[in-house]
């Protein structure tokens, strides 16, 4: 089954991603997500990708009663296959953008901190890290993009707190780059990835390297370690009973 459509136009792929109400994330999203953008990687008819979702959220985050079911090692499997796949966005060789069409939680908000550009529409939709809340952690590589995006103090507010920000709140935290509205989303979104897809693109794959391949080989070398603790975490009583009380709508 396939989570999501891609549709291309004068050479930005548009992939929307579309898996019941709230698009919240399993394994095989995941990998789907991870194939597909690999595609559009080696598709020289491809100048830029944007992500964005269908309906009121752009992601829920993971799809945790279906984790529920997984072991213990299970699921450390797919926590490395979510994180390697926001490592791959965060470097991805081409321009990106995120048109958040709604909320973005947890994991969404992660894989949103990966792209090169982040527009939210504004109104009622929020976007957070809220894992502290339900007493779950995050993953070293999230803390290290949020940080390049927001500064320390602003990541620490936003982990620490766990609250759910507005477009114009996450704007003003770094959090996200711009706001815009339902009806503009995605004509915003296409002008910015049309305005990086136009810029020399050897010239836009090694200065993106040299802006952020470092801070990538800095979260990789505590990735393993942050996912296992993370792992740790999930299965904790306090946490494991949490986790029970939340309910998707699919």
């Amino acid at each position: 089954m396939d989570y999501f459509n891609i549709a291309t136009n004068e050479g930005i792929a548009t992939m929307t991603l579309s898996r019941g109400k709230v698009n919240a994330f399993n394994e095989d999203m995941v990998e789907q997500i991870h194939s597909n953008l690999e595609k559009l990687e080696n598709d020289e008819k491809v100048k830029a990708v944007i992500l964005t979702g269908r309906g009121k959220f752009f992601s829920f985050g993971f799809d945790i009663p279906e984790f529920l079911s997984y072991s213990k090692d299970s699921f450390i499997g797919y926590l490395t296959k979510f994180a390697n796949l926001y490592t791959y966005l965060f470097i991805y060789p081409k321009p990106t953008v995120v048109a958040l069409n709604g909320h973005a939680i947890a994991g969404g908000a992660m894989l949103s901190l990966a792209c090169d550009h982040r527009i939210m529409v504004g109104g009622k939709a929020k976007i957070s890290l809220n894992e502290i809340t339900f007493g779950a952690s995050v993953f070293a590589g999230c803390v290290e993009m949020l940080k390049l995006a927001t500064g320390f103090n602003n990541a620490q507010k936003i982990l620490y707190s766990g609250a759910m920000f507005t477009a114009e709140e996450a704007r003003q935290l770094g959090f996200i780059d711009q706001v815009s509205s339902d009806t503009q989303l995605l004509d915003d979104a296409g002008k910015i990835a049309l305005g990086l897809a136009g810029k020399d693109q050897t010239a836009f794959k090694s200065i993106k390297g040299l802006l952020r391949n470092p801070i990538s080989e800095k979260m990789m070398e505590r990735e393993r370690a942050s996912v296992l603790e993370f792992a740790d975490i999930w299965y904790t009583e306090s946490t494991w009973s949490n986790l029970q009380g939340i309910k998707i709508h699919t």
